[in-house]
């Protein structure tokens, strides 16, 4: 039998041609904060900063919510002042990303690094092109020149789960969907107050997207491949980094303000609108977090 929301995304299915999506390039310049709120919403898709930053990017102004966690960590990391020249920056989960290239023009130098390669071939991230492995796949010279690139980014491999200390005194670092990856949802955990404490300097700025559970806060998927973080569990990691004496931005969930808030597509994920999917059995949708390293 059918849940209520396969019935409803099967009725949203057969007349979703019929359904006006905004184009972000015509959109007039709003008088509202952007990223305000740290899930995935329409309000910051249809944001004129959204646009910009994909413009910096290189990308068309999708409504993927993968393309708005690149968004959300380019607005907060350039926000906070930590990505000009001189300056360093690492990710982690690296994959095909563009932010490496866009970090690298603005005079960043940047440690990319990726799973050791038999944790990505046992993961399936090999296979299916999710495992950057060198430096070739996330030149994009319409980013940034060639020399330029080269002279800026190194790749590495690190293993999230027992980061290396020669990866330490960033001013910045980053990952995209790359924690909930993890085991379960304490390995994730884990691996955001290392990243922090490890690798930052005193006053470095993390930010870090993840799978984030929309159905419940008592339910959802705990253990496994890809685990989904529920509200109670980033408020327990945000008091963990702040009893550790870290800075944390205030977690706020968007409110649904236009009607592709309510789309959810689902398996095989082939809508135009992703800002919400369909995970196991639960409505998800992506999340950032942002940290300042304290003093200690």
């Amino acid at each position: 039998m059918r849940t209520r929301i396969q019935v409803l995304e099967a009725q949203l299915g057969a007349t979703e041609d019929h359904f006006y999506v905004p184009s972000t390039s015509l959109q007039p310049t709003s008088s509202e904060s952007f990223m305000q709120h740290s899930t995935c919403s329409a309000a910051d898709v249809l944001h004129q900063r959204y646009a910009e930053i994909c413009a910096m990017l290189k990308h068309p102004c999708d409504w993927h919510r993968k393309l708005w966690e690149w968004v959300f960590i380019v607005h907060h990391l350039i926000e906070a002042g930590v990505v000009g020249p001189g300056s360093r920056g690492l990710v982690f989960g690296v994959g095909t990303e563009r932010l490496p290239a866009l970090f690298a023009s603005l005079g960043a130098a940047i440690v990319a690094t990726d799973a050791p390669g038999d944790v990505g071939a046992a993961q399936g991230w090999i296979e299916t092109g999710q495992h950057v492995g060198s430096l070739d796949r996330i030149r994009y010279p319409e980013i940034v020149d060639g020399a330029v690139f080269d002279a800026n980014v190194l790749y590495a491999t690190c293993d999230m789960r027992d980061i290396s200390p020669e990866l330490t005194g960033f001013d910045f670092n980053w990952s995209s969907c790359c924690f909930e990856h993890l085991g379960d949802l304490g390995a994730g955990m884990d691996f955001v107050v290392n990243a922090v404490e490890k690798t930052l300097r005193p006053g470095g700025i993390a930010v870090h997207t993840t799978e984030f559970n929309l159905s419940s806060n008592d339910q959802t998927v705990a253990e496994g491949a890809t685990v989904i973080y529920r509200q109670r569990d980033i408020e327990e990691l945000i008091a963990r980094l702040r009893d550790r004496g870290h800075s944390v931005k205030e977690f706020l969930v968007a409110p649904a303000s236009h009607h592709w808030d309510f789309h959810v597509d689902t398996p095989p994920y082939t809508s135009k609108v992703h800002l919400k999917l369909l995970l196991e059995r639960y409505v998800t949708t992506s999340a950032g977090i942002v940290v300042q390293r304290g003093d200690g």
